[in-house]
């Protein structure tokens, strides 16, 4: 089980909504939120409702002042818990649409995904075991996105930009 808490105010004041599952839409709960409590667990929240948007990965902590921190506004629309996966990771990537073209597989972390695999896009992927973070640029760094179990067959379907990956981690229970 995961455990967040959002506070209206900088460092955990005002009002507070504490959340234990997945929330589609958080905007009716809070106007706005300055800090993040997480108990426990890892969570992804998104500053669009429907677990849309920006988002940000955000692990057992705390987060005093999160907007300074994270570069974001005070929205957060939305958040989704990541459930402690136990057991290989395996990942498939592709460098077209639809799981087409070079496939490389992947069941470890990667700081570098060009230097490893010579792969400059990732056009779809099929996330065969565990829960992991693609990172646009390498050495975990830049905007990231949260990709569980299941087929993407077009890097916007995990919610990227462009096809640009730079690194991928798996999400372990630290």
């Amino acid at each position: 089980m995961g455990k967040i808490i959002f506070y209206e105010d900088k460092n955990f004041g005002g009002r507070h909504h504490e959340c234990m599952s997945d929330c589609a839409d958080l905007h009716s709960l809070f106007n706005r939120c300055h800090s993040i409590r997480v108990e426990s667990g890892c969570f992804m929240i998104y500053d669009r409702s429907n677990f849309m948007g920006h988002q940000h990965f955000l692990r057992r902590g705390d987060y005093s002042d999160y907007m300074r921190m994270m570069g974001m506004n005070d929205c957060v629309r939305s958040c989704r818990m990541i459930p402690m996966h136990r057991g290989t990771f395996r990942m498939r990537l592709y460098d077209r649409f639809d799981m087409g073209g070079q496939m490389t597989e992947l069941m470890d972390d990667c700081p570098n995904i060009m230097d490893r695999f010579h792969m400059m896009d990732i056009q779809s992927c099929n996330v065969m075991d565990g829960h992991w973070l693609m990172y646009e640029q390498p050495n975990y760094r830049g905007r990231h996105y949260y990709l569980r179990p299941g087929e993407y067959r077009r890097y916007a379907d995990w919610g990227g930009m462009s096809p640009r990956i730079g690194s991928i981690r798996r999400i372990m229970d630290l």
